[in-house]
């Protein structure tokens, strides 16, 4: 998906975070947390538990980020871009399509390998997540590279920002309670966790079919429609994380008992129905497991 060059990003609250020299753990990992924090892959969350005592680096704001064209040439620039378009987005679509009132997370940040946060410490391993307990999104922008080379996405800029608008979606869930609602311990295919991550991809569909009508202060569209080699881009980075196929990849078999994310086929028909239908749509939570 390609940014407008003259769209003003400097809204966009992504933030840029060094790496830590020790990982402190900040706060502890709640309920809530030990089940959302890997929101994209599932990662055992347990060894997130030790630390030292070490401050977390500071964050700074990536302030040389200002235009669209920024956006279109450089990966940290993109992520600003793709908040501040997102928090137009849900600033509209929030009360008139959910009913629901709308408040921007407290943070995006962008760390280096290792960082601290309210749920505790993360690396870049535990993939990109979203944290309820200090309301931010967190990504290490190398997984990018892991989603095309180790799990087969094709890329490209728009699968890079459905990532983005996956975790969006689970502050927008935690919003309207429903994350701590669904915490249930259960895992399957009909289980609430699987709900709650399709209901994050139909969110993130809905976004971008949306996106191109996101305006900075001066009227200016954030980003171009997207084609169609984009849009596959972006069900290509959905496929890549589904369930079954990254359990595949890794013990060699499939077992649907423990699946916490969906299908790869579940988590592209649910970012169509956003993309096609609108946020609207994309209650999970009343489906009938078999139309799952």
């Amino acid at each position: 998906m390609t940014f407008n060059p003259n769209a003003d990003i400097r809204g966009g609250k992504a933030s840029k975070r060094g790496r830590n020299t020790g990982i402190a753990v900040g706060g502890g990992l709640g309920v809530i947390a030990l089940v959302i924090v890997s929101q994209l892959l599932g990662v055992d969350l347990t060894g997130l538990l030790g630390g030292g005592g070490q401050e977390a680096a500071p964050d700074s704001s990536i302030e040389e980020c200002q235009t669209g064209q920024q956006a279109n040439e450089r990966v940290d620039c993109r992520m600003k871009g793709a908040s501040a378009s997102l928090e137009a987005y849900w600033e509209q679509a929030a009360p008139q399509e959910l009913g629901l009132a709308y408040t921007a997370p407290q943070g995006f940040v962008l760390f280096d390998q290792a960082t601290s946060t309210g749920c505790g410490s993360a690396t870049s391993a535990t993939g990109p997540f979203y944290c309820p307990p200090d309301q931010t999104i967190y990504v290490d922008v190398t997984f990018f590279d892991e989603l095309e080379n180790r799990f087969g996405s094709s890329g490209g800029p728009l699968a890079q920002m459905y990532v983005v608008a996956h975790e969006w979606g689970h502050h927008v869930q935690n919003l309207a309670g429903t994350l701590e609602a669904a915490q249930d311990g259960q895992t399957g295919p009909t289980s609430n966790s699987v709900r709650t991550e399709l209901q994050a991809d139909c969110f993130a569909g809905a976004w971008v079919a949306n996106a191109a009508n996101t305006t900075d202060d001066q009227g200016v569209s954030f980003l171009l429609p997207p084609t169609a080699a984009e849009v596959a881009d972006a069900l290509s980075a959905a496929s890549a994380v589904g369930d079954d196929r990254i359990q595949q990849a890794a013990q060699g078999q499939v077992t649907p008992h423990t699946f916490t994310h969906g299908t790869s086929e579940q988590r592209q028909r649910w970012f169509t129905t956003g993309y096609e239908q609108g946020a609207a749509a994309c209650d999970t939570f009343a489906i009938d497991g078999a139309r799952l």
